[in-house]
């Protein structure tokens, strides 16, 4: 069964944040080899950020919203969304705090619902729905405040997803499917009361994009709400690469609407992404559809990538780009691929980006990226989660520089670039 994308930017797939009490760690970089089956000993380093200060930063963010919720001080949590959405506060890797903050204050009613359904208990309505109801009665003493109704609606965006789980609606069972939809008819209920364009609200438009998973929408009027949040936010990709998600035809559109789309979002970005808005929107797309891939214009899309990269030329972006040319869109390879040499010309650009760009790994992304991104996907732990991720990335390593190693070769990644040595 494919697995959906729920397009919303921060959900239960994320690292799991740590208590209010503790100050998030400072970035720890070790270097490790890959293992000596693989290859000859100490012939492979490279750095691995255990904890990079974008997911430090995240952490602090998203258990302020929660700590904020904890102790009932919603219109705290309202003034300080609001002010962070002013002020377009971000992480250094481009997480908007705003989202983050929501993110947090969402997460225990969320996590609740979601063990509770995996559990003996699982019909315990008590547990099913206290939480939520909890957060309406907030709602309602403070009518008319657009960040607390942006938290409440988005609450039941991620509890329409966990009861709907990674199936289609077909393959949902059928009481798991009318909880699911009445969850996003509530999210789109209370969305309508508050205009994201006239706000000037990115988190609220792409909430009301979010909320369209439980609905039938037509193609444009999707893409218009999309087309309105990107001129608004087109610093963040999230919101390019859930268009793509959302105009293939499993959802609300076509392989022609998804290179229309694609198209026009590169030429609206272009002062920011240059050709790289053609290659977020398809980002997605392609590793999860064989018929996107086989259609996508790969020139143009290659060229997206180094333009993604001179915009953007961190160590965070530089990973997630390789770990999808590794990792992601490989995996999204059925048996028969009508994408495959478009996926295979794709993937190798793996090679520059790696030779020419990558000084260190971040585990995260590549644990992510082996899951195609899926963000409603539920980490139990996120150590063997990064665990799997570093593996990930240091096989893909070995086997890049299989060549150089047999022949002798040590292969040192560093901050100046990467370094080939004679052992």
């Amino acid at each position: 069964m494919l697995k959906r994308i729920a397009p919303i930017a921060y959900r239960l797939g994320s690292l799991l944040p740590r208590r209010q009490t503790q100050a998030p760690e400072r970035p720890r970089v070790r270097r490790l080899s890959v293992p000596a089956a693989l290859v000859a000993e100490d012939r492979l380093n490279i750095p691995v950020n255990e904890r990079a200060l974008e997911e430090c930063e995240a952490d602090l963010i998203r258990e302020r919203g929660r700590f904020l919720v904890r102790q009932e001080r919603w219109s705290e949590l309202a003034q300080e969304m609001r002010k962070a959405e002013a002020q377009r506060d971000s992480t250094q890797g481009g997480l908007p705090s705003v989202d983050l903050l929501g993110f947090g204050a969402r997460a225990d009613v969320v996590e609740t619902v979601a063990q509770a359904l995996t559990s003996p208990r699982g019909r315990d309505e008590r547990l099913l729905l206290d939480g939520v109801m909890g957060f309406e009665a907030a709602l309602q003493e403070h009518k008319g405040d657009p960040m607390i109704a942006l938290v409440v609606a988005l609450t039941h965006i991620d509890l329409g997803w966990v009861w709907r789980g990674e199936g289609w609606p077909e393959a949902t069972p059928a009481r798991h499917e009318k909880r699911a939809n009445a969850h996003f008819d509530r999210a789109r209920t209370l969305l309508s009361r508050h205009c994201g364009a006239t706000l000037q609200s990115p988190a609220l438009l792409a909430a009301r994009c979010a909320a369209r998973a439980g609905g039938s929408d037509s193609a444009m009027s999707v893409a218009d709400d999309y087309e309105t949040l990107i001129d608004l936010a087109p610093e963040n990709p999230r919101h390019m690469r859930a268009l793509g998600n959302h105009m293939l035809p499993r959802w609300f559109g076509s392989y022609a609407a998804l290179e229309l789309e694609a198209r026009r979002t590169a030429a609206r970005t272009q002062f920011m992404w240059g050709t790289g808005g053609y290659a977020w929107v398809y980002f997605d797309a392609i590793a999860l559809d064989a018929g996107a891939c086989a259609r996508v214009d790969v020139a143009f899309f290659l060229d997206g990538l180094r333009d993604i990269l001179r915009a953007r030329p961190d160590q965070e972006m530089v990973n997630l780009l390789t770990a999808y040319c590794c990792v992601a869109l490989p995996g999204g390879a059925g048996g028969n691929d009508p994408g495959r040499d478009n996926r295979a010309r794709i993937a190798a650009a793996a090679d520059w980006l790696i030779r020419d760009h990558l000084t260190e790994i971040h585990p995260m992304v590549w644990a992510h990226a082996s899951d195609r991104f899926v963000n409603n996907l539920h980490i139990r732990s996120p150590r063997q989660f990064a665990s799997r991720g570093r593996a990930d990335a240091l096989r893909c390593l070995s086997t890049r520089f299989e060549d150089e190693i047999r022949q002798g070769q040590r292969v040192t990644f560093t901050p100046d670039g990467l370094r080939l040595e004679a052992v």
